[in-house]
């Protein structure tokens, strides 16, 4: 019988701002994330920033734990990983996050995933107590990532493997009749040779070849023909409003 491996949790590393954990936490609670831990979150826990900038990811911020160190945060994870673009001089593999993820969920033990500081990222010592090194492949030359940036891609790839819910998908009308579609272009060919649009007469076959063409490319439906029908005849024999 397979292992499920549980989520991963989500560690930022002394936090500066109170809308940043918020974001992590709006970031987290959209790809099935919701075990955040802080460690030393520099304006204290709970912090009333956070709130609105979770933007209901409420029972993510409700739920997260505050540990004075990062030993105390990922005591109970078999596997740590560091999210850093800098490897500063530390020796562990590096893997993408697409990568982690996928090890992480063949992973019958908890993972741990440390984010650092908005202004300075992970210490050494901080990256010292991972096992490997995450660092997404991106500008070489504008290596920026703000701290929700870093864990919404972490936590997107990590969700590729779950069963998230997709947007609905929407049934779409069949496509009319050529019958339906002919009479419609029809009508609307007949109210503009009569209003006199096709002008001069030697460019008549290739104007009405135009306006096929622009006609027949969505792929109308007999309601949509209906309805610009209606519109035409509208315009064929006005009301009268007196």
């Amino acid at each position: 019988m397979s292992v499920v491996a549980p989520p991963p949790v989500m560690v930022l590393v002394r936090p500066q701002l109170g809308e940043n954990i918020g974001k992590a936490a709006r970031a987290m609670l959209n790809f099935g994330l919701t075990e955040l831990r802080l460690v030393a979150p520099r304006d204290g826990w709970p912090n009333p920033a956070a709130g609105p900038a979770a933007s209901g990811a409420d029972i993510v911020l409700e739920r997260a734990g505050v540990f004075d160190s990062v030993a105390e945060a990922v005591a109970d994870c078999a596997h740590v990983y560091a999210t850093t673009v800098r490897k500063r001089g530390v020796t562990k593999p590096v893997v993408t996050p697409e990568q982690a993820a996928s090890t992480i969920r063949q992973a019958p033990a908890r993972s741990a995933i440390l984010f650092g500081p908005e202004r300075a990222g992970l210490e050494t010592d901080d990256i010292a107590l991972a096992r490997t090194i995450i660092t997404a492949p991106i500008n070489a030359e504008f290596g920026s990532l703000n701290l929700a940036q870093a864990v919404i891609l972490v936590a997107y790839e990590w969700s590729k493997g779950e069963a998230l819910a997709m947007p609905p998908e929407v049934e779409l009308p069949p496509s009319a009749p050529q019958a339906e579609l002919d009479g419609m272009i029809g009508q609307l060919d007949a109210m503009l040779d009569a209003a006199g649009f096709y002008f001069p007469p030697d460019r008549t076959p290739t104007t009405r070849r135009t306006l096929r063409t622009l006609l027949t490319k969505p792929g109308w439906s007999s309601q949509e023909v209906r309805t610009l029908r209606g519109v035409l005849s509208a315009l064929e024999r006005p009301r009268d409003r007196r």
